[in-house]
């Protein structure tokens, strides 16, 4: 196995473990508006400020984009580390009545894979939750994640056209890889904290210069 081979693996082996942690993500603001219009992110500890001060992950630093653009809208992080599709589906619907959204974040998915869940079922709760945001009024924005290479290159493939064919059958924006341009990196460990396995504070405006683009045409 190359050099560059195990510390691929070895990355997803870590992050494995990240994607496992418990833990909430950011709570709502606490003095939320009554006419603003709300983006509600729903995801796993990528979203959630696993490890990181109060404000340095993606979500937030997206919530500061906003205001500075000078965008009347909130956001609520409803991220929780660990969690499944199968999680994010059971409290959905109870997300989508108390906070009537209008865009939608779905990040989940990566911790189906690492399980060893059927792809059948993070398919079908993807799918449900989509089609249950687009039911509600809302604007969805699908975050897509990758397996490591040693899960073998058809599962890879299998996997990530979860992402890619709800997108194109639902009509819903995509970012295929949330962590391009981090995890892909030749030196991708030096963008990690130092146990390896969760992304830096830097790694972070990454990432939300990689959602920009999808996002920016649903507010």
């Amino acid at each position: 196995m190359t050099s560059r081979r195990r510390d691929c693996c070895a990355y997803f082996s870590a992050l494995a473990l990240a994607w496992a942690a418990p833990g909430l993500a950011g709570a709502a603001p606490a003095a939320q508006s009554k006419t603003a219009p709300l983006v509600l992110v729903v995801g796993d500890s990528l979203s959630a400020e696993y490890g990181l001060a109060r404000g340095q992950g993606w979500v937030a630093l997206l919530e500061q984009r906003l205001k500075e653009k000078k965008l009347p809208l909130q956001v609520l992080n409803a991220s929780i580390s660990g969690d499944t599709t199968a999680g994010g589906r059971a409290r959905f619907g109870a997300l989508l009545q108390q906070h009537k959204p209008s865009v939608v974040i779905i990040e989940l998915g990566g911790n189906d894979a690492l399980r060893g869940l059927p792809l059948a079922s993070s398919h079908e709760n993807l799918l449900a939750m989509t089609r249950a945001a687009k039911a509600a009024g809302a604007r969805v924005l699908l975050l897509g994640m990758q397996v490591p290479p040693n899960y073998g290159a058809s599962y890879g493939r299998e996997f990530a056209g979860i992402f890619e064919r709800i997108a194109k059958e639902e009509k819903v924006a995509l970012t295929p890889f949330l962590l391009k341009g981090v995890a892909d990196r030749p030196d991708a460990m030096d963008w990690f904290q130092p146990d390896r396995i969760h992304p830096l504070a830097k790694a972070h405006p990454v990432m939300l210069d990689l959602v920009w683009p999808s996002l920016q045409p649903l507010l």
